[in-house]
């Protein structure tokens, strides 16, 4: 006989507004009365919540027939990314997809991509205002977007980059609304309340579409197609098993789920790093001894661990059943959502002691375990851009702290707010840039700055 965990017994509507409205005292409520399994119900069907990491390793290394993770994914992310988007696949579909774009992420060719972001990194902050508070999301989101922009697309015209930049923009402004999300989700508040909405981000969509097939058409007849290094031209040349290239829709729905997906979150992270940063004074300067000795990206490396455990930008990853599913004693029925909840992972004191507090050592006393620190999910659905995000941070966070001084406006830290799927600083984390960093005249690779 099917059964589910124990879980809140308000009616759903209630618990999908409270998730989407209030999602960090809902998740804390519901573990402090139900434990790390628990079952919520939304208007989609029951969700069962897991936040222990053996549990999150039978989901993880389960049977991907049973586990549809893109089946689960489709809901809300299918109007931005389309049906195609690896993110929305599953079974050989996906695997299919996930080989052919797996080249475009290969260790050696992302380090080429390395000058590149830190250009943009350097032109970008150069811009940021001095003595006067400024939201940082929205700048480090322009960082990310510049760089997944030319490191996808490998565009030099800047007259098509400004108009694809603005075209993007504008649709991810409404399509990652909170409010707007539920009436371009769900199919039947599209006709209802949610109707304009629903039809503006058609038009914006379809604007960004015609950016995206013109530049692959163009791409196409390119004669130095096969000589270079951007995701476009790399994914143009891929073949699968059977000789077989992507066409034009699979083409435009992977390169709109990197757009999306490849900017959104690193730029939050960003300002999830320096809003921790600017309050721990001793971690970070800790972090400058360590960038200006340039011997090593150890702690580097532990803060952004360390970031995207104590405030992970996306709060969960779904699976949804195909059969019936044993889980802890639980006999699951098909159709229901398995859902390992990053939050509640990342904050159990048995692997994390203190889990609340800010501590980058932790990750140089004991690495992340494949479990238990899951900003990126895991197994064969583990997000395929992890690599470049985690590079992307290594050179974006020296390129700032190399160039400016910042404080916070405030000593507390941000509250987290939602924002579409994500968990964004409820301010985008206010700062102050007190003064350039002069850098030494001549230094290589360097943009000089005079204070």
């Amino acid at each position: 006989m099917a059964s589910l965990p124990p879980g809140p017994r308000h009616p759903a509507a209630i618990q999908m507004w409270e998730w989407i409205a209030r999602p960090i005292p809902f998740l804390e409520r519901c573990r402090r009365n139900y434990g790390d399994l628990f079952t919520v119900r939304f208007v989609v069907g029951p969700i069962v919540f897991v936040a222990d990491p053996e549990i999150i390793k039978q989901i993880f290394t389960g049977d991907p027939d049973v586990l549809h993770a893109g089946e689960a994914n489709a809901l809300p992310l299918e109007p931005l990314m389309g049906r195609h988007s690896v993110l929305l696949l599953d079974g050989p579909e996906h695997m299919r997809q996930r080989k052919l774009m797996l080249p475009s992420f290969h260790g050696e060719r992302m380090q080429r991509y390395g000058e590149l972001m830190r250009q943009i990194s350097e032109q970008e902050i150069a811009r940021w205002p001095l003595q006067r508070p400024f939201p940082l999301r929205p700048r480090t989101q322009a960082i990310t977007l510049e760089i997944i922009m030319r490191t996808v697309f490998g565009i030099d015209d800047a007259e098509r980059l400004a108009r694809l930049r603005h075209r993007l923009g504008q649709m991810l402004d409404i399509g990652m609304h909170r409010t707007a999300l539920a009436g371009i989700a769900l199919p039947a508040l599209r006709r209802t309340i949610g109707r304009r909405i629903w039809n503006r981000f058609q038009a914006l969509r379809s604007d960004v579409d015609r950016e995206l097939y013109d530049e692959i058409t163009r791409r196409r007849s390119a004669p130095d197609v096969a000589q270079r290094e951007d995701v476009l031209s790399i994914l143009l040349q891929a073949r699968d098993e059977d000789g077989k290239p992507m066409t034009d829709v699979e083409l435009r729905d992977e390169l709109m789920t990197l757009l999306v997906a490849g900017h959104e979150t690193t730029a939050t992270s960003l300002a999830w790093a320096f809003d921790l940063l600017l309050r721990h004074p001793d971690a970070l300067a800790r972090l400058q001894g360590e960038i200006e000795d340039g011997e090593g990206d150890e702690y580097l490396d532990a803060v952004i661990k360390e970031t995207l455990r104590v405030r992970p930008v996306v709060p969960g990853v779904v699976r949804k059943l195909t059969a019936p599913f044993e889980l802890n004693g639980y006999q699951l029925p098909a159709g229901a959502r398995l859902a390992p909840n990053i939050y509640l992972t990342h904050r159990r004191p048995d692997v994390y002691p203190e889990p609340e507090r800010f501590r980058p050592e932790r990750f140089l006393e004991k690495p992340a375990d494949t479990y238990s620190w899951i900003p990126f999910g895991g197994g064969i659905r583990r997000c395929l851009g992890a690599s470049f995000a985690l590079y992307e941070m290594k050179v974006v966070i020296p390129a700032i702290l190399q160039n400016l001084r910042l404080r916070a406006v405030s000593d507390e830290p941000e509250a987290i707010r939602r924002r579409a799927i994500t968990f964004v600083p409820e301010k985008d984390g206010m700062v102050i840039a007190e003064e350039r960093r002069p850098q030494p005249a001549g230094t290589p690779g360097q943009t000089v700055v005079v204070a």
